[in-house]
């Protein structure tokens, strides 16, 4: 699963693993519901993370397995103070609030995409669904979680 946590209406929370920069990303484990997993992922928040919406589902075949990726947005912007109170469940990496401008461009492809449609989608309410890298009307029957 992947956040997409605002900050203000020219912000995002992004993890700052070693210079790179990515969304704050996690696994779900052991019947964890994405939500759950979300906060795991970052900490600190003075009442937790705001309530999360799913806002895109997407997901790759490989040749082993399908991979599925839940993007989930906090449904209110987060203020920079209680951005600042955040941890990222990797100790290597540090939080930071960057300019959504620059967090596009340093993202890569995939990430890049999953980040602008997850924004539209937050904004029109609706949720985005991805199969590789083309956004699609729907999600497969075996895909939409119940």
């Amino acid at each position: 699963m992947s956040l997409l946590v605002p900050v203000g209406a020219d912000a995002l929370v992004v993890a700052d693993l070693l210079g790179s920069i990515m969304m704050p990303t996690g696994t779900l484990q052991g019947g964890q519901t994405p939500q759950q997993a979300a906060q795991d992922v970052l900490r600190g928040a003075p009442d937790g993370l705001p309530l999360l919406r799913r806002v895109a589902l997407a997901w790759v075949q490989t040749r082993r397995r399908k991979v599925i990726t839940h993007v989930l947005a906090t449904t209110d912007s987060m203020t920079r103070e209680d951005a600042g109170h955040l941890i990222y469940r990797d100790p290597r990496a540090d939080v930071r609030v960057l300019p959504t401008l620059r967090v596009v461009d340093g993202l890569p492809a995939k990430g890049r995409l999953r980040l602008l449609v997850g924004l539209q989608a937050l904004a029109t309410g609706e949720t985005a669904y991805i199969e590789g890298d083309v956004v699609r009307p729907s999600a497969p029957p075996d895909l939409i979680p119940e």
